[in-house]
C-alpha cells in the first residue's frame, strides 16, 4: 500500500514553516488594514491562526477565526471569494516563484483548548493528575 506523502511523512520542512509564517503575517497584516475592496470582509476582525503549505508551495491553507467567535460561518466564504486578490498581494509582497493557491479553513484549535481546559478542571481529573 503506497504511503500518502502528506500524512505519513516527517512533517513540514523548514522551508514548508518559514512560507507559511510568512504567509501567516501578510493575510493578518493585509486583513488588519482592510486592504482588500469587500465591505462584507472589511466588517470583520479577522484572526489567522496557522498557515500549512504544500510541500510544493503551491497550496496555502490559512486556518481563520473571526475576533470573538461571530461570523464563523460567513468568514470562510468572504476570504474564498477574495481569494484572487489575497493571493495576488501575497505574490507582490513576498516575491515567490509562484504565489500559492490559497484555502481557508475554520480555526479549531482555541475551542479544542478550551474543551481541555473544561476537563482539567473536572474534580475527578484533577484528582488523578494531582501527585
Amino acid at each position: 500500500m503506497a504511503k500518502n506523502k502528506f500524512q505519513d511523512g516527517p512533517g513540514p520542512s523548514q522551508r514548508q514553516l518559514r512560507v507559511g509564517e510568512l504567509i501567516r503575517r501578510t493575510l493578518s497584516e493585509v486583513l488588519m488594514r482592510g486592504d482588500i475592496h469587500d465591505p462584507d470582509l472589511n466588517r470583520y476582525s479577522v484572526t489567522v491562526g496557522e498557515v500549512r503549505t504544500s510541500p510544493d508551495l503551491k497550496i496555502a491553507t490559512a486556518y481563520v477565526l473571526p475576533l470573538g467567535g461571530k461570523g464563523q460561518d460567513e468568514i470562510v466564504g468572504l476570504l474564498a471569494r477574495n481569494q484572487g486578490e489575497l493571493r495576488r498581494i501575497i505574490g507582490q509582497k513576498l516575491a515567490l516563484k509562484f504565489a500559492p493557491e490559497l484555502r481557508f479553513r475554520l480555526d479549531e484549535t482555541f475551542d479544542k483548548m478550551d474543551e481541555a481546559r473544561r476537563l482539567f478542571e473536572k474534580d475527578d481529573v484533577r484528582r488523578d493528575t494531582e501527585d
